[in-house]
């Protein structure tokens, strides 16, 4: 009976494997990055279901008490156009999710809005995104 040596890894073997750990413990962190909420971006928009009258309503409560900064959906301002309710009311709903969502505020508005990850920015228009 012949004792054999056991097989030992050549360094090339044992490098490729401690790259494919490292890349895989990099995907690892920037996932849990991302579900952690560190550079995932969400905006509050309104919902397409809702009945004009609904945002209309929604859009007047969060450009008055609700506080949200309404100055760029005015008349010759970067977000007046498309003059549409639904837009108005998306990027006031937007200003207000964003300036108060640390301070408790929820994307809700009596059921006329929706969180997305998409950001609905167009144009001159910039819908901010806060962390």
């Amino acid at each position: 009976m012949v004792n054999q040596m056991p097989d030992i890894p050549s360094l090339a073997t044992m490098a490729s494997a401690l790259h494919r750990t490292l890349l895989v413990l990099c995907l690892v962190s920037l996932t849990l990055q991302t579900t952690a909420g560190v550079g995932f971006r969400e905006w509050c928009v309104a919902d397409e279901q809702t009945p004009d009258e609904e945002l209309l309503r929604a859009l007047d409560w969060a450009c008055g008490k609700g506080g949200a900064d309404c100055s760029k959906i005015q008349k010759n301002q970067p977000c007046y156009y498309p003059n549409t309710i639904k837009d108005h009311a998306s990027f006031a709903f937007n200003n207000y999710y964003q300036k108060f969502k640390n301070k408790g505020a929820t994307c809700y508005f009596n059921s006329a809005a929706i969180i997305t990850d998409l950001d609905p920015s167009h144009n001159s228009c910039k819908f901010e995104a806060a962390p």
